[in-house]
């Protein structure tokens, strides 16, 4: 996420399709953390009196492909970073532009919508937020959580999982390039462009994810996924990076994955609605739901990724270009750059917002327009007067001084 934009493997330009939906991406979790508010059997900071199941359902949709794309996207520029800067300037970048983040809106952000748990659960809770400060702060080490090893009662990485891990899995990167020498790694690259010439080989990726989800589970503390599935859709992004010859792989069976995609998410969708606890029961039932769950996953990014790069490769933006175009052109461009601090803001925004909102006697459909109008626009105000304008502010939210 760091990167502005993904640039494509070999040189061929850069990937502005990417950028567009990693933006979308972000935006749209505005959206999918307002409706957790009325979702019936979450954990969500503030839940609205009436709630109802359609939304875990809808919900689902996103959740099987939206931030697996971002890990993706990222993997994708890290090749190009690395390889840029070396491991050393790679690590030295990647710990300023994600570490500085982590680091400031664990301080200043984080607890806040903490407190606001604890006041929306309780009527009678009237502790200060300066007060319930150093309960959120204490905190303890704990390495078999790795990499999320800082626990406590109340601390919580909350929306910040993302960055967190990353952080981690682009500073694997940095001993991976010693284990991979430029020979290696060139003889194993070419190994895996000439397969995946046959039709339907880019897809076989699925497998891994289908496994793992399967048999070690998923979290629903990390977006629905497992912490460690991510990393291998950061790892895919990273390799698809390498060699042209695995992008147009990805082009040509697009429309394979975009059926599959759907399909695989639709058959495993009995399980998970049915099973005491899908995301870890060992049963066969919620097993079998996880492994579709899995491979549904990687079908969806090879197809959405390779028919946005069809589309991309027949209508290559004019430069300079006006109208419509060229608004939405300089629109995604103001967004893009800003993923990182976008993200970073929403999620206490939404939660505030929601705070004041649930009270209302309202129907769902209304206070949710409510919280999210109010949300997208505090954010993006939040970006363009608290954020862009200094070259402090765009360091703390990991943005390129100006």
């Amino acid at each position: 996420m760091p990167e502005p934009q993904a640039e494509a493997g070999a040189g061929s330009g850069r990937r502005t399709e990417l950028d567009a939906i990693r933006t979308l991406v972000v935006i749209g979790l505005v959206f999918f953390h307002s409706a957790l508010v009325f979702a019936t059997d979450t954990d969500f900071y503030v839940q609205n009196r009436d709630t109802t199941d359609a939304i875990l359902v809808i919900a689902g949709f996103g959740v099987v492909w939206a931030m697996p794309m971002l890990f993706f996207v990222a993997g994708l520029g890290s090749w190009h970073s690395l390889h840029r800067r070396g491991p050393a300037g790679f690590a030295r970048e990647r710990l300023l532009r994600l570490g500085v983040p982590l680091l400031f809106a664990t301080a200043v952000l984080l607890p806040v919508p903490q407190w606001l748990r604890e006041r929306s659960a309780d009527p009678g809770y009237d502790e200060s937020y300066l007060r319930f400060l150093p309960r959120f702060f204490d905190v303890h080490l704990d390495l078999s959580a790795f990499p999320f090893v800082v626990q406590g009662k109340y601390f919580e990485t909350g929306h910040l999982w993302f960055v967190v891990l990353l952080l981690t899995f682009s500073l694997f990167l940095v001993p991976l390039t010693r284990w991979f020498p430029e020979a290696r790694a060139r003889r194993l690259r070419d190994a895996l462009a000439r397969a995946c010439e046959r039709r339907g080989v880019v897809l076989l990726p699925a497998l891994p994810l289908a496994a793992m989800s399967a048999l070690i589970g998923l979290e629903e503390d990390y977006g629905g996924w497992g912490r460690w599935a991510y990393l291998l859709f950061f790892l895919y992004g990273f390799v698809l990076a390498t060699d042209d010859r695995l992008r147009a792989a990805m082009r040509r069976d697009a429309v394979v994955g975009a059926v599959l995609g759907p399909l695989l998410f639709a058959a495993c969708a009995p399980g998970f609605m049915t099973a005491d606890d899908a995301f870890t029961d060992p049963t066969a039932l919620a097993v079998v739901s996880r492994a579709l769950f899995g491979a549904a996953g990687w079908c969806w990014i090879v197809g959405i990724v390779g028919l946005l790069d069809r589309r991309g490769r027949r209508d290559r933006p004019v430069p300079g270009a006006g109208g419509d175009a060229g608004r939405r052109s300089r629109l995604f461009g103001y967004l893009a750059v800003g993923a990182l601090p976008l993200y970073v803001l929403h999620q206490p925004i939404v939660v505030a917002v929601a705070y004041g909102v649930v009270g209302l006697d309202a129907p769902i459909l209304v206070k949710y327009a409510l919280i999210v109008a109010a949300s997208l626009a505090l954010t993006l105000a939040s970006y363009e007067l608290l954020v862009r304008r200094t070259r402090l502010t765009r360091f703390l939210f990991g943005m390129r001084p100006r």
